[in-house]
Formats: C-alpha cells, structure tokens, sequence
C-alpha cells in the first residue's frame, strides 16, 4: 500500500468518524429532550398504579383509575404554568438561580398541598354547577372527567405557547362546559360565572396599580434620593415588614385556612403582629447589611434579595394549599360518587388523592417550569429585586383585599398583572419624572465640578433632548414587550370558553364510548 493510498484511507476514515461524533450528538440531544416528558409518562403510569391499590375491586373501578391519571396529568400542568407567578420574579430579578427556585417551588408546593390542602372540597368548582341538576351518577362522573381533561389539555396548550393562565379558571371553564352538557343551561350559576368574568379586568389591574404604587414610592423616596444609603435605613424596614404582614394574612387565609377556620379579625391580628416584629427585627438587619454600602442603586438591590426570596418560598407553599384543590377536587369527586353511587356537592379527599396532586405538582415545576419561570421574570419586563419585590407584595396584598371583600380574584393573574404593571410604570416615569429629571441635573451639575484623580469628567446621564426617533424604534425601545401582553391576555380571555368547548366535546366522546 502506497503512502497516498494509506493517507486517502485515513482521511476517508476520519470523515466517517465525524459523522458518527456529530450522529451522537444529535441523538444526545434529541434524548434530553425527551427526558422531561419521558419522567411525566413515566409519572402517570406510577399514578395509575397508585390508583389502582386503592381502588382495586370497588364500583367503576377502571374509570376511577382513568381519572387518577387526568388529575396527575392537570397537576402536572399547574406546576408547569402556575408556579412561574411565584418564582419567575425572584428568578428574573437574580435574586435566585433558576435551578434553586426550582427546588424550592417543589419544596414547598408539596409542603402547602399535603399540610394545608384542605380535606373539603366544593367539587362542583365553587358552586358553579347545582349538584342536584346532575342526578345520574354515571353521568356526574362523566362530567367531572370531561372537565378535568379539558382544563389539563388547555393549561398544556398555555404553557406550549408560553402564556401563564389561571388554571382556577381553566377548570371552572371546563366544569361548565361539560355541566350544561349532562344538565342543561339552568344548572350554571351564571351570577357566580359573571363574577368570575370581571376578575378578568379586576385582578390584573388591581395587581398592576398596587405594585406600580410600591414601586413610585421606591423610586421617590429612596432611588432618586441624593443619600440612598441613609434614604433604605428609613424606608426598607417598613417595606419589608409590610411585606411580612401581608404574606402572614395571606398564608392565613389561603393555607392555614384550609386546616382551621379564622375569622377577619384573627387574620388581622396575625398580620399586624407579623408586621411589628419584623419591622423590629428589619431595621437591625437593615443597618448590618447597608454599613460601608456605596451610594447607588445596585448596592441597594442586595437589600432585598432575602425577602424576595422568602416571599417566593411563602407564595409556593400558599399555592400549594389552594391550587391543589384544581387537580384533585374533580377527581376526588368522581372517587366519592363511584364509591358511594351518589351525588353530593361535599366530599373527602382521600389522602392517596392528595399525595397524586402535590406531588405531580412539585414534578411539573421541575420537568416544565422553567419556560414559563423565564417568561414572566424575564421576558414580559426586566425585572431588579426592587421591582420584583414590589410585584411579590402587589400579590400578596390584591389577593387579601379582595379575599377579605369577598371578590372572585385569580392569583396568576394578579400576579402577571403586577409585572405588566411596574413595566408600564417605568416607562412613564422614564419619559415624563419631574423628580428624575431634577435628580439627573443635580447630578451633572456635581459632576461638571468634581474631576477624578486622572482629571476626566464623571460621565452621566446625559438628559438633553433625544433626536426624533422612528416609529419602529421606539416600539422596539419599550420597557414592556407587547407582544408577550397580547399573548397573555388573549389566553386570560379564551381560557373559560375554551375549556368548556373542550369539555363539552369530551363529554360527547365519554357519553357515546364509555
């Protein structure tokens, strides 16, 4: 053989050992993404033989199992597209890594669900469906099934398109659609539905003032400040401990309420307690953290980057306790009518129920959460702890006013309200803040007379007038993408009439085959 002969072979060769190198990375990187979903089968079929022990030899036995692999397949859903209310600020603002939120939303989604998920459950979803209009049993199933699947398959279809929903509607929407199927119009509660459809408007704007409001008085009274130090020593602590407060009333509506029954004023109590102690204990902590601090506002955001993080962990584990009731409720329903062959508008969730919910829950976060994490910390607005903070504690508070008002509010859309809020905000206060201004000017002027030791001037913001810019550019230079907004609220709306379209179809298909 010929040295060109042997050079040709071992280029030949080496070509062909490429193709296998560049054959097993594609192959690699087809199998990661077919880890996630491979887990979430893998996750239904253990549901379904979790079932299955329970339920082996009792009446309708084989759609009681079908239902515990629905309501597995919703709670996976809701971790993928609920959970990103409460961590994708944290997460947005740094505040936290993308892979610790991840373990703590797991964390304490399961703690809320399986210590405070309530053991009663209005499985007609909050009285929208009279139960004494479904009288059929078989039929009731039929229709709770129909509504647990659709709502499942429309949270998939919002989390696929990137757009955070209320899954609290999503199911509501479902329970209609498949109710007016077994029992007629006159079996909807259509006053609690018109209710339902005004917190559409209601809990976005409320979230979204609230946290626009918190976010104005960070900037007036501590970022636009000349000493920003001694501006966060005054006005953190109170913030942090109205922060406390809030969440305190909050878990003890939405968590502790599902185990004990409080009245208004224990609420209050609660949270007025939790305020004063942690406005004690903040301003110690306050003063440790901000000593040699520099006078500018990223040495301010460290500040709070604690509470943001705590608020996150509380947020998790108050939606664990009231959302779990989404996957579970319908199928806890169909459990109890299959077992005692009767229809009742109150049940007991068996505890293997519960254990399918929190857990698949805390495995949605993990297998699926990220995409819509990043969506709602990172790509409606840019978020900074200050300003994730202020949307943390806008949805604390809208949710607790409204709890207390008796006003049907959704937490998800509080929550995502609150972003859009602080987004627009900024971008009004950017163009038309006297205060800002003023500020900018004091500045320049300091700087035209202060000259550093290598004799250059300071540079600063320069505030004259911009040049006149296009259209395009000026879309483009938006704090607020309006293409996320639309998206979202497009789902917001579609969200109950297109999982009671879905449910009715499903219950056409159940009603016929099975």
């Amino acid at each position: 053989m010929t040295e060109t002969t042997a050079h040709a072979k071992k280029q030949t060769l080496d070509k062909d050992l490429e193709k296998l190198v560049y054959v097993e990375e594609a192959t690699s990187l087809v199998a990661r993404g077919l880890v996630a979903p491979g887990l979430a089968v893998l996750f239904l079929a253990l549901a379904t033989i979790f079932a299955s022990v329970y339920v082996f030899g009792e009446p309708r036995a084989v759609i009681v199992v079908a239902a515990a692999a629905v309501g597995a397949y919703m709670a996976l859903n809701i971790g993928a597209n609920d959970v990103a209310n409460n961590m994708g600020p944290a997460v947005g603002a740094r505040a936290m890594t993308l892979g610790s939120a991840l373990l703590v939303a797991a964390v304490f989604e399961s703690a809320g669900a399986l210590i405070a998920g309530g053991d009663v459950v209005d499985t007609i979803s909050k009285g929208i469906i009279e139960p004494q209009a479904v009288g059929d049993p078989a039929i009731f199933i039929r229709a709770m099934l129909a509504g647990l699947l659709s709502s499942a398959l429309w949270v998939n279809l919002a989390t696929w398109i990137g757009a955070p929903v209320s899954t609290t509607h999503a199911v509501v929407g479902g329970v209609v659609g498949a109710g007016i199927m077994a029992a007629g119009f006159g079996a909807v509660d259509w006053p609690v539905m018109a209710q339902i459809a005004a917190s559409w408007v209601v809990s976005p704007l409320a979230g979204g003032i609230v946290a626009a409001l918190f976010l104005a008085f960070i900037k007036t009274f501590i970022i636009y400040q000349d000493d920003k130090v001694a501006a966060a020593r005054r006005w953190v602590p109170l913030l942090i401990a109205i922060m406390a407060g809030s969440f305190t009333a909050y878990l003890a509506t939405k968590g502790l309420g599902q185990v004990v029954e409080l009245g208004n004023g224990t609420v209050a109590g609660l949270g007025l307690a939790a305020f004063l102690l942690v406005w004690a204990a903040s301003h110690v902590l306050v003063q440790r953290q901000s000593e040699g601090m520099e006078n500018r506002n990223q040495s301010l955001r460290r500040l709070f980057n604690l509470p943001l993080v705590i608020s996150a962990a509380l947020l998790s584990f108050a939606h664990g306790a009231n959302d779990v009731a989404n996957a579970v409720g319908p199928l806890a329903a169909i459990v109890f009518t299959a077992e005692a062959n009767a229809v009742t508008s109150e049940v007991v969730i068996p505890i293997w129920v519960m254990v399918i919910g929190a857990f698949g829950i805390s495995l949605g976060v993990v297998l699926f959460g990220p995409k819509l994490i990043r969506m709602v910390g990172e790509q409606i607005t840019k978020l900074n702890p200050m300003r994730a903070f202020c949307v943390a504690l806008s949805a604390a508070i809208t949710v607790i006013i409204a709890s207390g008002l008796g006003l049907p509010i959704s937490s998800t859309h509080t929550a995502v309200g609150a972003v859009f809020g602080v987004g627009f905000f900024r971008e009004w206060y950017t163009a038309h803040s006297k205060r800002r201004r003023a500020y900018l000017e004091r500045k320049n002027a300091r700087a035209k007379n202060s000259r550093p030791a290598g004799g250059k001037r300071v540079a600063v913001k320069d505030i004259r007038a911009a040049p006149k810019l296009s259209r395009e550019e000026i879309t483009r230079r938006k704090l607020v993408r309006r293409a996320h907004v639309r998206t979202i609220v497009a789902a917001w709306v579609l969200t109950v009439p297109a999982s009671a379209l879905l449910a009715a179809l499903v219950f056409v298909l159940l009603d016929a085959f099975v």
